[in-house]
């Protein structure tokens, strides 16, 4: 009798633990109001910007990251379907780079990140990635790709 009650104890354990993994994906929300940048949005450079978007996921979020580089070459990784007119390929000289990881405060399903960015004076203006990517805490990732330029 011993041996059926700890063979129904560590079933039902381990179907119990089967039944919670977190398999959903996290979620990038950049509808949000005054969620920036948007795909083709334009960045002035010497100026700051404030990035904004809400994510969310069914259990719990874990981390994002941001990712701003230059586009020059017109490599691409977008993830957005309206396209952005492109200036002719060149050499960079003194791009942008910005690359930074946040944490996100546990047990949060909801959370509206705001980053203040500087964009130096004296960056190659032209075409840009800014990458987002949202880790939940069981590790799925989501990744947004928007094409944005840097101006004069």
């Amino acid at each position: 009798m011993c041996l059926a009650v700890l063979a129904s104890l560590l079933f039902t354990r381990c179907s119990k633990d089967k039944e919670e993994v977190d398999t959903v994906y996290p979620e990038i929300d950049l509808s949000v109001a005054g969620a920036f940048p948007r795909q083709c949005s334009s960045i002035q450079r010497g100026q700051a910007f404030t990035f904004k978007a809400r994510f969310s996921d069914n259990a719990e979020l874990g981390s994002y990251s941001l990712d701003v580089h230059h586009n020059f070459d017109h490599h691409s990784h977008s993830t957005e379907v309206e396209e952005c007119d492109l200036e002719a390929k060149k050499t960079p000289v003194q791009p942008f780079l910005f690359i930074k990881d946040y944490a996100i405060t546990a047990g949060l399903q909801e959370y509206v990140a705001t980053v203040e960015i500087s964009v130096p004076a004296d960056a190659d203006p032209g075409d840009y990635h800014f990458m987002v990517r949202l880790t939940d805490k069981e590790g799925w990732q989501t990744m947004k790709g928007l094409s944005i330029k840097i101006t004069d």
